[in-house]
């Protein structure tokens, strides 16, 4: 029987190791001290790894720690969420098992502070990343596993890849098996796959969450679940009804896609004094019955003219990615399209992960950049507001001009306006296959995009940014309407918010319709059986609320 004062030592003991633990996390950084919330979350991580300290102490960044701004600010993708004044979390876990992130869930729980999740880096809004609550990142940069198998054409890919290290794994075991997702190489697997992901293949094989055949997910209660255990509702839901929602998918099987040898790819440009005008107007009418074979997109943006000094215009440039070779895609363009003028020296053969580079505009690059993280696009400025839109039917010859017209003005300098065709295999897929709805009846998809470099002033942001949202403003009568749909990918505040606390279904409809239309509800019932107490949140995740 133990003595009153080997009990002591004991408790002396438990407290002094316990005390020296959170030592070992924290060393008593100021930061987090004045916020009693992520102190005691720092001490709950101790506690639950004590056994394995040294292993969970490497994963752990402090506002103190000399590695915490380098680490936060390693995939931020958009500027405007870096500044000064932008909120940070207390503290940035990069787990390296899943007990470090069950512990992380458990103990932000506990101690109640919010959950952001991070693959790439990529949400449009930041909100990934950024909170205006006290709160804590899980960043899945160590959870980046890729493993292809060619004999059943499938792979399992960890949601902390981002697509190019997707894409090289496939590369090095295949020339003729890809992967339908985006041309962005360093966007994030988990965020991407979450919202439904679309690119150059879309038109032939559906969406990303089109293939996806099973998961890997932590839920609120550090459950890891599979396709099975997490049951079809479930399952469905974060296959395109957006990340931070539900839990923490850790992985994704996937059907990988049968592409030729030789695909095909051109970009013709033209101005309006080429008659841009008229080839944009007809191209409404056309792309979205091209061959599911062919990608098209068509992109305006003002320059100025080099046929008539200091004069600006407008260039459209047409793109397209075919699956085959260039002597089959000239006639047919020819025929479909014969306005445009294609002929075989506009066009380029080449492979498909080649054309992952041109497209991703890094074609001058050797294979390797797709492993490059680190890399800052091109696609966007480096501070950029995105919004999206679909159309069901063409927009008046007419309108374009006003359309120019809005281009022409000074805080459009960066802008961009796209067009994506859709049809082709996205006719085929009912609406509710999965949360992402925008399906048959879109002739094309618009993406409106302008930002800014650094050292741009204040006043010149706020121009940029009230111009997109007056521009966008502007297109609702060519849009579509009741609801006006939106990307869930391209994330957009503007569109509705939840409130920091209690979100109604009415509020949270607002922006909800619009991103997954009549799939919503569905939405909600599926996040109301597995969180019901609304751990995970952020301001545009999907709300529990007892029906």
């Amino acid at each position: 029987m133990r003595t009153k004062s080997a009990l002591h030592k004991m408790k002396t003991f438990l407290f002094s190791m316990s005390l020296f633990l959170l030592v070992i996390l924290i060393s008593l950084p100021w930061p987090i001290l004045a916020n009693p919330h992520g102190n005691n979350f720092l001490h709950c991580l101790s506690s639950f790894h004590s056994s394995d300290i040294s292993s969970i102490s490497k994963v752990i960044y402090t506002q103190n720690n000399p590695s915490y701004s380098s680490v936060l600010n390693s995939t931020i993708q958009n500027l405007r969420f870096s500044t000064p004044t932008t909120p940070k979390p207390l503290v940035v876990v990069t787990p390296l098992h899943t007990s470090h992130i069950q512990a992380t869930i458990y103990c932000s729980k506990q101690h109640g502070l919010q959950l952001r999740i991070r693959s790439g880096g990529h949400d449009f809004e930041g909100l990934s990343y950024v909170s205006e609550v006290p709160f804590v990142v899980v960043d899945l940069v160590n959870f980046r596993s890729v493993e292809i198998d060619v004999k059943t054409k499938t792979a399992w890919v960890q949601s902390g890849a981002i697509l190019g290290e997707f894409y090289y794994a496939i590369a090095q075991k295949s020339r003729t098996l890809a992967f339908p997702a985006g041309v962005c190489h360093t966007v994030g697997i988990g965020g991407y796959f979450s919202g439904g992901g679309y690119g150059l293949l879309f038109r032939k094989h559906g969406l990303a969450v089109d293939n996806i055949i099973d998961a890997q997910f932590i839920d609120v209660n550090g459950r890891i679940l599979d396709r099975k255990s997490m049951g079809e509702d479930l399952f469905w839901a974060i296959r395109g009804g957006g990340g931070g929602s539900f839990g923490i998918v850790l992985a994704w099987k996937v059907k990988l896609v049968s592409v030729p040898a030789t695909v095909t790819a051109f970009t013709v440009s033209k101005t309006l004094e080429q008659n841009a005008t008229k080839l944009v107007h007809r191209w409404q009418y056309i792309a979205h019955e091209f061959p599911g074979d062919i990608f098209s997109s068509v992109s305006m943006r003002r320059v100025n003219s080099s046929t008539v000094d200091g004069k600006r215009t407008i260039v459209a440039s047409f793109s397209a990615l075919f699956l085959g070779g260039v002597d089959e895609l000239v006639p047919l363009m020819q025929h479909r399209f014969p306005e445009l003028g294609l002929v075989k020296e506009n066009c380029v053969e080449m492979s498909w992960i080649e054309s992952i580079l041109r497209f991703g505009r890094v074609q001058n690059e050797s294979l390797e950049i797709l492993l490059d993280r680190s890399y800052k696009t091109t696609l966007n400025e480096p501070y950029f507001k995105t919004k999206s839109d679909y159309v069901k039917k063409p927009i008046p010859e007419a309108a374009f001009e006003k359309i120019w017209s809005k281009l022409y003005e000074e805080a459009a300098e960066s802008a961009v306006l796209a067009f994506v065709a859709y049809g082709g295999k996205m006719d085929e897929i009912p609406e509710s296959a999965t949360p992402f709805p925008h399906r048959a009846g879109n002739l094309y998809k618009i993406i409106y995009t302008a930002g800014w470099e650094q050292g741009e002033n204040i006043k010149s942001q706020r121009q940029i940014l009230s111009w997109i949202r007056r521009f966008y403003s502007f297109m609702s009568p060519y849009a579509s309407k009741s609801p006006r749909e939106a990307y869930i990918n391209y994330r957009d505040n503007d569109i509705g918010t939840n409130n920091k606390g209690y979100t109604s279904l009415s509020q949270a409809s607002i922006w909800g319709r619009k991103y997954f239309k009549n799939n919503f509800e569905k939405l909600v019932k599926v996040k109301t059986m597995v969180d019901p107490d609304n751990f995970f949140k952020h301001e545009q995740s999907i709300p529990s609320i007892l029906f």
